[in-house]
């Protein structure tokens, strides 16, 4: 089921109205079974996956924290995290291992076939964390079963995060208050995110598919392409960040923000604590510093950021080209930290702003190709091997028929719209014409979704 459907926004959510007109402490039990149902309508089978790795992590570190300082703790962790990965590892990867093992023995081992978990990669991180706050004592283990499946299977983060920790919502899955105006807000927040994945990602989409469908192409074609789906990328994953931020507001939580402008950025380190921000600090917090971080050896500082960046473009997708992904940001920034960031200090700084959206444009040209063949197809076509045509007339009617699209999106990538917006409307209009504008985009998005084709989350396939 997605945010962006009829039936997740005149179905699923008012029939979830019920939520405020029961006592407090049913209020967890009805978020369960909507949760799960979510899960069902998309996943049937997989349903049971998400209870067992709940019920996992539950018992897990119910035996860590009886048994804590004991030895038997340490390996009921081990034991929770392989089981983790394990289950990643086979559901994700499986097919992956295989092929390469095909290609590289041209041995013919047959194929698992077995279609990728929705969220797996998502709710896997999440009970992970879990057991290692509860092995560090940064929490308690929750006695409830219900209350912890809960934690794990909430509808609004279950799909494509943010990564929620257990200690971000520890408070609020025991006790927790919905008042208006954050309801209010939620609404408000749920209805900007719909419209930046429906008005602006979908288009965004739409005009990257027409690339690829194009039989002439030309390198200012490869451009806009490259563009195009750096937009479409950032718009569809922060709208469904904002769409599951809103939503939990509107339940009483509040999730961390994954998204803060990140194409402002002055460099790729800077890119990095701005974009997926719940997924790099997971992976500082639980993979970076226990490696050591940055206090060590220079040369274990440098594995340490190519482990961390090797996994993280793994952990996007089951291909080369993903491993690639990571390794380039790997790469730049380790050059950032030794060399690039004492360069830019002496150059004017929109000389490290165009670096920096020149560095994530090509990244994530090689992040859509298909395998590295499309790497090596779509960088030729960017930079005109071949005797590509630098423009042809097909590449121009595209370009006029979405250059609105693309400035509106490059605009809104930006804090100055925002900006602009609280410095010269005061706040008695703004209160009046945030909720118009909020119910205009709900319209707006429900007549493209009621109309348009394309609509999956790109993320729902990590």
């Amino acid at each position: 089921m997605l945010f962006s459907s009829a039936i997740f926004i005149y179905f699923f959510l008012p029939l979830l109205g019920v939520y405020f007109l029961i006592p407090d402490r049913w209020r967890n039990h009805l978020l369960l079974a909507a949760s799960l149902f979510f899960y069902f309508f998309g996943e049937p089978v997989y349903t049971l996956l998400l209870l067992f790795t709940a019920f996992s992590g539950w018992l897990h570190s119910l035996y860590i924290e009886r048994h804590r300082g004991e030895l038997s703790a340490k390996r009921a962790l081990i034991s929770s995290v392989v089981i983790n990965i394990a289950l990643l590892g086979f559901f994700k990867y499986a097919d992956f291992f295989i092929n390469t093992v095909n290609a590289v023995f041209r041995t013919d081992i047959p194929l698992t076939g077995i279609a990728l978990p929705i969220g797996i990669s998502f709710f896997t991180f999440q009970t992970m964390s879990y057991t290692i706050d509860v092995y560090r004592n940064d929490c308690p283990a929750q006695k409830n079963f219900a209350t912890l499946t809960t934690f794990v299977a909430l509808f609004p983060q279950l799909i494509a995060g943010p990564i929620v920790r257990y200690t971000d919502v520890a408070a609020e899955l025991d006790s927790r208050k919905n008042t208006i105006p954050d309801i209010s807000c939620g609404i408000s927040r749920f209805c900007i995110g719909l419209g930046k994945k429906v008005l602006i990602a979908n288009v965004m989409g739409e005009l990257c598919a027409a690339f690829r469908a194009a039989d002439e192409k030309s390198v200012l074609f490869y451009w806009i392409y490259a563009l195009a789906f750096s937009l479409q990328i950032y718009f569809d994953f922060s709208g469904y960040s904002d769409m599951a931020i809103g939503l939990g507001h509107i339940f009483g939580f509040n999730f961390p923000e994954n998204f803060n402008y990140p194409f402002i950025s002055r460099s790729v380190t800077e890119f990095w604590r701005r974009w997926h921000m719940t997924l790099s600090s997971w992976f500082r917090d639980y993979l970076y510093i226990p490696l050591g971080g940055n206090r060590t050896t220079r040369a274990k500082w440098i594995r340490n950021i190519v482990i961390v960046w090797f996994i993280t473009g793994f952990w996007h997708g089951a291909a080369w080209n993903f491993v690639l992904w990571g390794g380039i940001f790997a790469v730049f920034l380790i050059l950032e930290k030794l060399w690039l960031a004492k360069l830019f200090e002496k150059l004017p700084a929109g000389f490290s702003h165009i670096y920096t959206c020149l560095v994530v444009l090509l990244s994530f040209v090689v992040f859509n190709a298909d395998g590295l063949g499309g790497v090596v197809s779509d960088f030729s076509g960017l930079f005109g091997a071949g005797s590509l045509p630098f423009c042809t007339g097909t590449t121009l009617y595209y370009l006029k028929s979405y250059a609105v699209p693309i400035i509106i999106a490059a605009v809104g990538a930006t804090p100055v719209a925002v900006t602009l917006w609280h410095r010269f409307v005061p706040k008695a209009v703004d209160a009046v014409l945030s909720p118009v504008g909020s119910a205009c985009i709900l319209i707006a998005s429900t007549a493209f979704i009621i109309n348009g084709s394309f609509n999956p989350f790109l993320y729902f396939r990590f």
